[in-house]
């Protein structure tokens, strides 16, 4: 016989553990439904993102719209340059700077016959071709002055004030290095070439940080001629090496005109006939070398891309625009018939344009702008915003943003 007592206990037994299942379920099924709701709002979310900027990538904007505007006074002859997104105003009797909403910054007066310029960021090197001294300003205000005490060929700055000069002696070229953050005739290097030692300094450039130096040097090799790319370390590493010299290349049968670092530790160079692509911080190296068919017409970079522009032969467009990265990989190429005055590298915009018309694409060569201005523009800076930019004209400063 059942014991009902016995049989009432088993029962709340499995009573109580059915509820106890059922409770252990439902939480586990509550906590599934929160996680894919949560999984479904995340991808939802990055679809949108997605989308969006895909949208925005392939927008294509058809006017460019004046938003605001301030008077400027050109003078006959000056030249206006960008100046770390200020505008630089210089010609034969001086130079000034002007910001965006065209406040007068800072105001320098000189005399020069031949006035040359060397821009690095925010900084601007100002000498006379033959002249003696070197007026070293940046976006604020003036830093230094430099007396050379020799005839100036060439110089170059960097965004830290540094200056490289090519000066001319007797019977010697010299190759000496400056602070421009002082007024100073002192030399922080300084170097004697020749014709017949190294050959002739055709090109310069410093590094960003002023750590580093690029020579292009010509010379005659047993009746050849050569050209030769020598590095300079003016830190801890280059004072172990003799002359500062931490490396060099050369190369037979061409000239290097143009050698250029775009950042700190990438640097490029180009020939008639090759464009070869350096890089390391403090003993750069050759890491590309690119041989070249046909005949470059103008040389643009940033930090981030060198562009070659050659005529274009198929005849699709006039020119065609090669762009590279830092080390030597061709990205792509952009083909265009403007008249350019100035190609700009900005973030992954290439903006080609001239006084009255701009083309602008993306780095892959799809355009988002092809259009007139409507009034004759020197000169165009890039601002932080994608779509928005400094239009400088012969009396005004032109905010100008797409649409």
């Amino acid at each position: 016989m059942v014991n009902i007592r016995d049989y009432l206990k088993e029962k709340e037994k499995r009573k109580g553990s059915s509820i106890h299942i059922d409770y252990r379920e439902k939480i586990r099924s509550h906590k599934l439904t929160i996680f894919y709701r949560v999984v479904l709002g995340v991808a939802l979310t990055v679809a949108i993102l997605v989308f969006l900027i895909i949208q925005w990538r392939d927008k294509v904007f058809t006017q460019s719209v004046v938003t605001g505007t301030a008077p400027i006074t050109i003078v006959q002859g000056a030249r206006v340059e960008n100046l770390g997104g200020n505008i630089l105003l210089y010609s034969k009797d001086g130079a000034s700077c002007v910001d965006a909403k065209g406040n007068a910054v800072w105001n320098r007066t000189y005399e020069m016959q031949a006035p040359m310029i060397s821009v690095s960021g925010q900084t601007v090197a100002i000498g006379d071709y033959n002249g003696r001294s070197i007026y070293v300003m940046d976006k604020e205000g003036e830093r230094g002055t430099i007396n050379t005490n020799l005839p100036i060929r060439d110089f170059c700055v960097s965004a830290s004030g540094v200056v490289a000069t090519v000066l001319d002696d007797t019977n010697v070229i010299r190759l000496n290095v400056y602070n421009g953050n002082e007024n100073t005739e002192k030399t922080i290097v300084n170097a004697t070439v020749s014709m017949g030692k190294s050959g002739y300094p055709v090109s310069i450039s410093l590094t960003p940080n002023g750590k580093i130096m690029a020579v292009s040097y010509l010379y005659v090799d047993s009746g050849n001629m050569k050209s030769s790319v020598a590095f300079y370390n003016f830190g801890e590493v280059g004072k172990n090496e003799t002359d500062n010299c931490v490396g060099g290349y050369d190369y037979l049968n061409t000239v290097i005109p143009f050698v250029r670092f775009m950042d700190n530790d990438s640097a490029f160079a180009v020939s008639d006939d090759r464009i070869a692509f350096f890089s390391g911080a403090e003993k750069p190296t050759n890491v590309a070398l690119k041989f070249l068919e046909e005949q470059i017409q103008s040389i643009y970079y940033n930090e981030n891309y060198v562009g070659l522009v050659f005529h274009n032969p198929s005849g699709e467009s006039i020119y065609r625009l090669d762009v590279y990265n830092s080390v030597g990989s061709k990205v792509g190429s952009q083909f265009f018939d403007i008249e350019y005055t100035d190609i700009i590298f900005n973030k992954d915009q290439i903006i080609i344009y001239n006084d009255t018309q701009c083309q602008i694409s993306n780095i892959k060569g799809v355009d988002k702008f092809v259009g007139n201005f409507d009034q004759n523009i020197s000169l165009l800076i890039p601002t932080s915003s994608m779509y928005k930019y400094i239009a400088v004209t012969a009396d005004s400063i032109n905010t100008i943003e797409l649409k």
